[in-house]
């Protein structure tokens, strides 16, 4: 299968419903891939052919459990750097307007059981209040309805939370390059970072790190909210020294606006937790957007999530304050 067909099963493989041409196009400009609807249908009428594909009249296609198989083989090789690739083009898709606050972001999107959502807010509450988060704000969704392009299976609840990444998006629209390195998890004392525990080159990576670490359970998001000490998901970052200045005044403003997540910024050419950047840059730690989620895993309530799982309106999310729970 070529490149085209690969993305395209990629889009009806995350969707619990059939879905058309126009919707695929769209969708597959996040994979770096600008086509026409008649182009789509083009494509789309072979993987029919080769049964990958379900067609459902004018309403669109559905992926089958042959579609599924072969998707699976053909990402084999293609996953090498997939995590790094998806970053580069999600930073690039990222509108959010620091002064605004308007504009894309992206989302991490898990999913916990509909029964648990009582207990689930009760743990999540303190992690959003804490420095450990990206932004205070996040969404829910029920069974059917829609996180951006992903829906919530029958059964869950989904939690949107504002995935790291979107900070990369907002240096990039300031002109600041920004290189991501590593994710990891950073041990916390009294109160302020103190080192890399572990660490998952995202160079290479098929997997985000951060998921890898939060089912491997080697968080402790809780009791470091709780008691200053502890385990948190955090990713490292490096800048050119002649942006300092200004991803520090960056930093400030998120801040100012409840929306923050970066942790430490380095001095020019020095180790930051321990890790040292490049020749004349600087190192940067953010906190992970799945904390609140580490921290629900850690309780013994069952996830599953997908980082950098999609692009959503900064305006449609929603804090605790503003659900009145």
């Amino acid at each position: 299968m070529n490149k085209v067909m690969i993305a395209i099963l990629k889009i009806l493989d995350k969707q619990n419903s059939i879905v058309g041409s126009r919707a695929i196009a769209r969708q597959l400009k996040l994979h770096g891939i600008d086509l026409t609807e008649r182009t789509v249908r083009y494509h789309l009428r072979i993987m029919d052919e080769r049964g990958y594909t379900e067609v459902f009249g004018k309403e669109g296609r559905r992926i089958t459990d042959k579609g599924r198989q072969e998707l699976h083989n053909a990402l084999v090789l293609e996953k090498t750097n997939f995590v790094i690739t998806k970053i580069e083009t999600l930073s690039y898709l990222t509108t959010f307007n620091i002064d605004t606050l308007e504009g894309d972001v992206i989302l991490n999107v898990s999913f916990i059981p509909q029964d648990t959502i009582d207990n689930v807010l009760k743990i999540m509450r303190p992690v959003f209040s804490s420095p450990y988060v990206m932004s205070k704000k996040f969404i829910l969704k029920k069974a059917g309805e829609m996180i951006g392009d992903v829906t919530v299976p029958e059964g869950k609840v989904g939690i949107g939370t504002v995935c790291s990444i979107t900070i990369n998006g907002i240096f990039l629209k300031a002109g600041i390059p920004v290189t991501s390195r590593f994710g990891g998890v950073v041990e916390i004392v009294d109160n302020k970072p103190e080192r890399f525990l572990s660490l998952i080159s995202y160079e290479g990576s098929s997997l985000d790190p951060h998921e890898v670490f939060i089912r491997s359970r080697m968080t402790a998001v809780s009791e470091t909210v709780k008691k200053g000490k502890g385990r948190i998901l955090a990713s490292y970052r490096e800048i050119p020294i002649v942006c300092l200045e200004q991803v520090k005044e960056i930093s400030k403003i998120l801040m100012k606006k409840e929306m923050g997540g970066i942790l430490v910024i380095g001095s020019p050419n020095k180790p930051v937790l321990g890790i040292p950047p490049g020749i004349d840059r600087a190192g940067i730690v953010v906190a992970g957007g799945l904390n609140p989620i580490a921290a629900l895993q850690e309780s013994g309530i069952e996830t599953e999530s997908a980082a950098m799982s999609t692009l959503f309106p900064y305006a449609g999310l929603t804090t605790f304050k503003e659900l009145n729970i």
